[in-house]
């Protein structure tokens, strides 16, 4: 049982190792992982004093989140372009500590717009790379249709961001939170305003407050100058960026494959096999 042991531990620090290795291999994303790896130990240590263990937690995880790009190259075998690596990175930084933690998608007007733009254009590079690599063998290859190559990475993008909705519509129903950010409306059309019952809808329009009536007959009024639309207009919003970024990536993807790999911006998000000194083409 000892030896056991002694080979899992032997295994584990090996793989430390590789990481380890595996980050110095590329400089400039050598650099970047360390310097936001130590942005979020100060951030990590900041909300431990603050005693906010959600921003605690958001810490954890994002220190683990970074740790992924490496992990997937030593475990899979896969060399990730250090374009697409360090715009994960940056990615997941700007996500959850900049955010969440430090209430940037409050602070900064289009900061959720930006990310879910970026998301959309990064997906479709997954997307797009897990074809080639899934058809790692030159023959089939070249036997991919661009076209078909384009297609593929919209729509990987595309679910990937209808999945995302998903899960914040879920937290905010089931966990109480306001993932789903709301919009201040002053008009708003509805068919259960219709005094006959039917499928007409009746226009409201001009609307200053809102005013809410509680159980026990108290009333509330929100001073928001408008209507409250709870979340329904950001997933729309989030899912037409997330289309603009898809559809950027896919385009520049389709001219890419039709190139056979010809030097393009794609070439820095197309991951290859480790071993191999060219993309997948």
């Amino acid at each position: 049982m000892n030896k056991i042991q002694k080979e899992k531990r032997q295994r584990r620090k090996e793989f430390r190792q590789a990481i380890e290795m595996e980050l110095k291999e590329h400089r400039s994303t050598f650099i970047v992982f360390y310097i936001l790896r130590f942005l979020v130990l100060v951030c990590l240590v900041s909300q431990a004093f603050l005693h906010n263990y959600e921003g605690l937690f958001l810490s954890i995880l994002t220190l683990l989140l970074l740790y992924i790009p490496s992990w997937i190259q030593v475990k899979l075998r896969i060399e990730i372009p250090t374009g697409l690596e360090i715009s994960i990175l940056c990615f997941i930084f700007a996500a959850e500590i900049l955010g969440e933690i430090n209430a940037f998608y409050i602070v900064i007007p289009g900061w959720d717009t930006i990310l879910h733009t970026l998301n959309g254009f990064l997906c479709a590079a997954v997307g797009f790379s897990l074809v080639l690599l899934l058809n790692d063998n030159e023959k089939l290859t070249f036997d991919l249709s661009p076209l078909f190559l384009a297609v593929v990475a919209f729509c990987f993008s595309m679910t990937v961001g209808v999945v995302w909705e998903f899960f914040e519509c879920f937290m905010d129903q089931f966990m109480r939170l306001d993932m789903q950010k709301d919009t201040i409306l002053h008009a708003f059309s509805s068919v259960m305003l219709d005094p006959a019952g039917g499928n007409h809808p009746v226009r409201v329009r001009d609307i200053a407050d809102v005013i809410l009536v509680h159980s026990d007959g108290t009333q509330q009024a929100l001073g928001l100058g408008g209507y409250l639309d709870i979340g329904l207009l950001d997933t729309m919003k989030d899912l037409l960026v997330n289309f603009i970024g898809a559809a950027v990536f896919s385009v520049i993807g389709f001219f890419y494959a039709r190139g056979r790999g010809k030097k393009s911006i794609v070439s820095l998000f197309v991951p290859r096999r480790k071993g191999k000194n060219t993309a997948l083409f």
